[in-house]
């Protein structure tokens, strides 16, 4: 019987690394929060000025990686970083840990070059930055599901085993449908589906070149 990858229970260096260049961008935020989401979270294209004061906040290019570090409150990081930890240690033991940073650098900053697109240019709700990884997260879930298609995933809500390729499948269709419709408001879906299309892109390429499991 094949074991499910899943069933690891360690950290590796790159995701504990991880977990707590996350941990410490949440205090930040809490602790220098005008600060911290003015200069740091992703901004759209513009220059927008600051209810009630003078400044005026936009769009910086270090805000394609930095968002990613930044969480709207601990629900949202404790999900995203649980999703990291459980599908991204299996691929950092395949791939290494500069390996599987750079995918997941790829993934976030497809993310937020997706999400920057949509507000930039086709959003015409009230101007709000985007924080969170789920770009990237996302991303992970898909390569996973790519390299391990039969393992068995045991969904939150409701509580039932799935395969991780229709698990992947399931994710990414509602995320389009949601994102399309508009549905769930205030969720960047389209950064979700770009993390996913920017870390396809770069698995497709791994796979012509030889390289996705060395």
């Amino acid at each position: 019987m094949e074991r499910n990858p899943l069933a690891m229970s360690s950290v590796p260096p790159m995701i504990k690394w991880l977990l707590i260049a996350n941990g410490l961008g949440f205090l930040a935020k809490i602790y220098m929060p005008q600060f911290v989401i003015l200069n740091f979270a992703l901004w759209p294209l513009g220059n927008f000025p600051v209810a009630q004061t003078d400044l005026s906040v936009g769009f910086s290019p270090w805000q394609l990686v930095s968002y990613a570090f930044l969480h709207a409150n601990v629900g949202h990081l404790f999900f995203n970083m649980f999703g990291l930890w459980m599908f991204g240690r299996v691929l950092e033991q395949v791939w290494g840990g500069y390996r599987f940073l750079a995918f997941y650098a790829v993934c976030i900053t497809g993310a937020a070059i997706t999400q920057l697109a949509v507000v930039s240019f086709f959003d015409t709700g009230p101007i709000a930055p985007t924080v969170g990884a789920s770009g990237g997260v996302f991303g992970v879930l898909l390569a996973f599901g790519m390299m391990f298609p039969e393992a068995r995933v045991m969904l939150l809500i409701p509580p039932i085993p799935m395969k991780a390729k229709f698990f992947v499948v399931g994710y990414g269709a509602l995320e389009l449908f949601f994102g399309v419709t508009g549905t769930q408001s205030g969720v960047a879906h389209f950064a979700h589906l770009g993390g996913m299309v920017f870390g396809l892109g770069l698995l497709l390429y791994w796979r012509s070149q030889g390289r996705l499991r060395n």
